[in-house]
């Protein structure tokens, strides 16, 4: 059992130092936790799914996936969100290890039954942690707290923008029976890669159904974003005729830190060193079975029950404290939480501007495994010292850029990294609702996909920003 940590914070924002929040982390990741848990997980929608009959876009699937030397598994599955706005998705064996699979979504209006709307927009988005394409950008298909005009990718897709997604190797592995042995292989050179697969699949598709050939834009939240930047480096190394993104759109992230914020530098590079020891260890799975989804499940299916994750609180303590203090576990800038909370005495007792049960339903589907050797390598880069999973290439993207900010994220520690690159077309954009003193309740990083007024102050400007590209 876990020792209590105190959600609790005094006056002054004390807070646990560096070490002491990273070993913790690191515990909490690798945790057993009683089994039998999941078998409370949240109940979300249940999606009805259907293979795409023999149609344009069922064809432009085939030749997609045979231009990449690429199989897919299965139908395509097609369903309705809300209105014209229908998802797709498409798994794709990418490989010949175990969980050499991605999946590409798709949320796109139609004229017709699979026929997608034509448009000169599109963008492909990356998830972060403990999350899929689906958690972050379709929740309302996972969670009935949200509502389908309150998904990002249906934001964008009904303002004419065709929206994509990719997730990473480590979300297709099975809760059970997995073969990790290619876990130690899914690092960021492989992801990034794996982008460049996606994105190919994409354009294909696009072009065979009407969309055009025009590049796509690259954005990714969290830990997408740092693939997003590493992605367009990478790219920025190649002829202009093998280039695939238009620009990028990075939201809440820094793919390099400040002078001025050296000590986070290092705590990155002492996240990594641990990250890397795991490893070496034989430790390559971040388990989320026993961790982000039991801490969501547990607070939605009893809330008033014993934690059995932090010792003294109950479920929905225990959830509350971790997405609104989550800077007592994991710092990468002060203050840093991944939902505002409102404090009373020191502790957070609900949260200020997304929902509840959303946020709960948002871990509970987190994908059982992850990848923690990927984990590592995003730390190395932002440590920048030593032999790095890739070159350091982030001086050389050309492309549009837009940073999506909240103020108790990443926020404003994210817009030194917009200076660096060689784009002279730069826009940011950081959602800040409260003064400084008050950040600690301000904002949050998932408040800019799962916040109430998220439409009005985070995507309006990005919708603006990629329709006027």
């Amino acid at each position: 059992m876990m020792k209590k940590i105190a959600f609790v914070v005094p006056s002054g924002v004390a807070t646990l130092a560096p070490s002491h929040a990273r070993t913790r982390a690191k515990r909490l990741a690798m945790m057993p936790v009683v089994l039998g848990l999941l078998a409370a997980a949240a109940a979300g929608c249940t999606m009805e799914t259907a293979p795409a009959d023999d149609s344009e876009v069922l064809q432009a699937t085939a030749e997609a996936s045979a231009a990449l030397s690429a199989t897919l598994v299965g139908a395509v599955e097609r369903q309705q969100i809300v209105g014209d706005v229908y998802h797709y998705s498409f798994l794709l064996k990418v490989g010949n290890t175990p969980n050499a699979r991605i999946r590409v979504h798709r949320v796109v209006r139609e004229d017709s039954p699979n026929v997608p709307h034509p448009t000169s927009r599109a963008i492909l988005l990356m998830h972060g942690d403990f999350a899929t394409f689906t958690t972050n950008f379709v929740p309302s298909q996972i969670s009935p707290a949200a509502k389908p005009d309150r998904d990002l990718a249906v934001y964008l897709a009904k303002r004419g923008i065709d929206v994509w997604g990719v997730d990473r190797r480590w979300t297709t592995a099975p809760a059970e029976g997995t073969d990790f042995s290619d876990f130690a292989g899914m690092g960021v050179a492989q992801a990034v890669s794996d982008t460049g697969l996606a994105l190919s699949f994409a354009r294909t598709i696009r072009t065979l159904t009407g969309g055009g050939q025009d590049r796509l834009f690259l954005g990714g939240f969290s830990s997408g974003a740092q693939l997003t930047y590493l992605y367009a480096a990478e790219e920025s190394q190649k002829p202009l005729s093998q280039r695939q993104v238009k620009g990028i759109v990075p939201i809440d992230i820094y793919g390099k830190l400040s002078p001025a914020d050296e000590s986070l530098r290092l705590y990155a590079c002492a996240n990594a060193a641990d990250e890397y020891d795991w490893v070496a260890q034989g430790f390559v799975d971040s388990d989320n079975s026993t961790f982000a989804q039991p801490l969501g499940a547990l607070a939605a299916s009893a809330p008033w029950g014993d934690s059995p994750i932090f010792e003294g609180y109950t479920n929905r303590e225990a959830m509350l404290g971790f997405v609104s203090a989550t800077f007592l576990l994991y710092e990468p800038k002060p203050l840093y939480h991944l939902v505002a909370g409102m404090y009373k005495n020191g502790f957070p007792t609900t949260l200020r501007y997304s929902s509840e049960a959303l946020v709960s339903d948002w871990l509970a589907h987190s994908p059982p495994h992850e990848s923690l050797v990927e984990t590592a390598d995003r730390d190395a880069m932002w440590c920048g010292t030593g032999t790095l999973p890739l070159a350091d290439h982030l001086a050389d993207i050309s492309v549009p850029l837009f940073y999506l900010g909240a103020a108790g994220g990443f926020g404003d520690h994210g817009l030194y990294t917009t200076t660096l690159v060689a784009s002279t077309d730069v826009t940011t954009h950081v959602v800040r609702r409260l003064p400084a003193s008050s950040e600690i309740e301000d904002f949050g990083h998932a408040d800019l996909l799962y916040a109430e007024d998220a439409p009005a102050l985070a995507w309006a400007p990005l919708a603006q920003w990629l329709l006027a590209h």
